[in-house]
């Protein structure tokens, strides 16, 4: 049986997308430490925290199949020695046909893998003649939502552009998530009109937390991340903003917050089926 935590310090880690699997892991580290400094009990990183490049519209992070990740082995041993949970907010796992997975994980406490989530939706857009982004060329998409129970409740896992598609928060919500976890290379021109409105929206339609550490500055190749990581509680209130600067934010939460939330409006369960 899981013994429960429900208040306790959250930290997001606001790296910067780097090339290869050296710097990248140099940088979550030296934050990682940190925030571990400043109290942290659960730390979580961004999307592609384990190295990002792009070549035209194609996302072409560095990649390594999951029991060779340098990335991977070096979170893990940081979790198990400082005894810390953490949520690496996706890194490229070599996939099939010469794909990769742009794939999530939760460590736990002795460096073990709790739970992995393969983003479901892919980041095919075209935002201006001169701005396009096209990630099913090079990623193989997820198909299966994921929530995982911790001593720190139960824990949604989503990747960026998934935060556009409210049904999958509400499933998760539904089968029990507390906490929804949006790590992020949210583009610039994006960010700065949807990033908080967005994750805002996400925690008050489903009395939840929502932690969202998303990567800032420039990517090699193109484009960049918009930073303004956010830890917003049940009510929608932001609780820290990461700016527009490499970093880290760190709070402290009550989960019986999102029980209260939940009893005040109690949505989750007013849901109508209209599909007929």
């Amino acid at each position: 049986m899981i013994s429960s935590k429900r208040q306790f310090n959250i930290a997001c880690l606001q790296t910067c997308p780097r090339a290869d699997f050296k710097t990248a892991l140099d940088e979550a580290i030296t934050l990682a430490e940190e925030a571990v400094t400043a109290g942290a009990d659960f730390l979580t990183l961004p999307e592609y925290c384990g190295g990002l490049k792009t070549e035209g519209s194609a996302f072409a992070p560095p990649f390594a199949t999951e029991e060779n990740h340098p990335v991977l082995k070096g979170l893990r041993n940081f979790a198990k020695n400082k005894k810390k949970y953490i949520l690496i907010g996706s890194i490229a796992i070599k996939g099939p046909a010469d794909k990769i997975l742009n794939r999530s994980f939760i460590i736990d406490d002795c460096g073990n893998i709790i739970s992995r989530y393969d983003k479901i939706h892919l980041f095919d857009i075209k935002l201006s003649e001169q701005e396009s982004y096209l990630e099913s060329a090079t990623v193989q998409g997820g198909q299966k939502a994921v929530i995982c129970q911790t001593p720190f409740g139960c824990l949604g896992q989503t990747i960026c552009y998934d935060l556009r598609f409210p049904n999958l928060y509400r499933n998760l919500s539904q089968s029990g998530a507390e906490i929804l976890f949006v790590p992020a290379v949210f583009t610039k021109k994006t960010g700065a009109a949807h990033w908080h409105v967005l994750n805002r929206a996400r925690a008050i339609e489903n009395g939840a937390f929502v932690v969202a550490p998303c990567a800032v500055g420039n990517v090699e190749g193109g484009g960049g991340g918009y930073g303004h990581s956010l830890i917003i509680n049940p009510w929608g209130e932001i609780l820290a903003d990461g700016g527009a600067d490499s970093g880290f934010i760190n709070v402290n939460i009550d989960l019986e917050e999102v029980s209260s939330a939940r009893t005040r409006i109690p949505s989750l369960s007013h849901d109508k089926d209209f599909s007929s």
